[in-house]
């Protein structure tokens, strides 16, 4: 069970795993695992379950008292988000950012923009708390 939102638990491909990203993109799933990866986590990517289906509306009765035929729902379509965990249970990924504890592979820490993929390169060697 998680202590809060931020510290998330879930079993992907049968694996525990913290819970680093839901509804990742697939280019999104790319940077997280080579980063992660690079900082020596091992990583389980798992697609995302496709939203519960609405039950199907009940068949409408014709004007001569027949009922009209159901027409069955369309296939859901493929998953397009994924879930990224790892299988480090004690791993959260606000604290490693804010933390420090992450790093890139040019060796400079990662930043709260970096890890958004807000900027290409890590270039911050000044911890966020000591911007003036």
């Amino acid at each position: 069970m998680a202590i809060n939102k931020n510290h998330e638990f879930e079993e992907l491909d049968g694996i525990k795993c913290a819970i680093v990203e839901k509804n990742a993109s697939p280019e999104r799933v790319a940077f997280l695992k080579e980063l992660l990866e690079y900082n020596h986590f091992k990583v389980v990517v798992a697609a995302t379950p496709p939203p519960k289906a609405a039950p199907a509306p009940k068949p409408v009765a014709a004007a001569d008292g027949t009922a009209a035929p159901a027409v069955p729902p369309p296939p859901p379509p493929p998953p397009s988000t994924f879930t990224v965990g790892v299988t480090n249970v004690a791993f959260n990924p606000t604290n490693a950012v804010y933390g420090r504890l992450l790093q890139t592979k040019n060796g400079h820490v990662v930043t709260p923009a970096y890890w958004l993929q807000k900027e290409a390169v890590s270039h911050d060697e000044i911890p966020y708390y000591e911007h003036n």
